[in-house]
């Protein structure tokens, strides 16, 4: 019945005769999100967002969602329907309704607000890609741009990337994808270390986001940040080429490097190769 457990972005049972996924998210106030600054609407959309990503990730489809939220001291029923309204439009966005949950209140030891959300989604006719399916001579490739999303609400904001994976996914082979919520290194090292196989970026070639422009340093930024939300994947390199040519989806994909023999990552800048550690954003508390 288990057919992929701990250590992919969603499980995958064999249910009936079809392949679900179930994947399970949370996000905290003060570490994902203010809710003073950003507010519980916005709050519940990235819940629902960020397990949608995961769904994402494996070229799903999101079938229902669950969720649950721990409350602080003082929450208003108005706040509590602004929880709901966001995680209603994070689900409706790809058909995936809120079906149930849970919600408790901390009591005079005050908490901040946790929102968990579980989705269950489906294959839908596509093979879930894992992160572990990697070769060598295959093309590395992100969507989007990369870096700053915290410097606007775009970590709030962004659309969970299940259009574009199942796109991939149908028209082209391919071999691994991860969804960019930690860094690019540090979850193209996801991808690395489940393949078995080393990873070489063109320094480049990694798309920058506006947002990270005035950084000191943006391409540290692309590499590092986390919560873009982006597809990194891999597949052969002449179907690399072909989808670089004709860009089908409705978000610019960019080949960013290889997959090569061996283990970790090299980062080849101005002619120099770097070793690149596996690492992202680290969340403050």
């Amino acid at each position: 019945m288990v057919a992929v457990g701990p250590g992919d972005d969603c499980a995958v049972l064999n249910v009936g005769g079809e392949k679900l996924l179930v994947t399970t998210d949370q996000v905290l106030d003060g570490v994902h999100f203010s809710l003073t600054e950003h507010g519980p609407k916005a709050a519940g959309r990235k819940a629902a967002a960020r397990a949608l990503s995961d769904i994402a990730a494996m070229a799903g489809e999101a079938v229902a969602m669950v969720a649950t939220v721990a409350a602080p001291k003082g929450f208003s029923q108005a706040d509590a329907e602004a929880i709901y309204h966001g995680l209603r439009a994070g689900g409706d966005e790809f058909d995936c309704p809120l079906v149930g949950g849970d919600l408790a209140a901390w009591g005079e030891s005050s908490g901040p607000m946790q929102i968990g959300v579980t989705i269950i989604g489906r294959a839908g006719g596509v093979e879930p890609v894992l992160r572990s399916g990697a070769q060598v001579g295959d093309a590395i490739c992100v969507t989007g741009e990369l870096g700053g999303a915290w410097k606007s609400r775009r970590h709030l904001t962004f659309r969970p990337r299940i259009v574009e994976a199942r796109t991939l996914a149908g028209q082209f082979n391919i071999s691994a994808m991860i969804d960019i919520s930690d860094g690019l290194a540090a979850d193209l090292g996801h991808i690395a270390a489940a393949s078995g196989v080393a990873a070489e970026l063109d320094a480049s070639a990694i798309p920058v986001h506006d947002d990270a422009a005035d950084r000191q340093n943006p391409l540290s930024a692309a590499l590092f940040d986390g919560e873009d939300y982006e597809l990194i994947f891999t597949m052969l390199a002449g179907e690399a080429d072909r989808l670089i040519a004709d860009q089908p989806l409705s978000v610019n994909v960019s080949r960013i490097g290889n997959i090569v023999a061996g283990t970790g990552m090299t980062l080849l800048r101005e002619g120099k190769r770097e070793k690149l550690d596996p690492r992202g954003w680290e969340h403050e508390t």
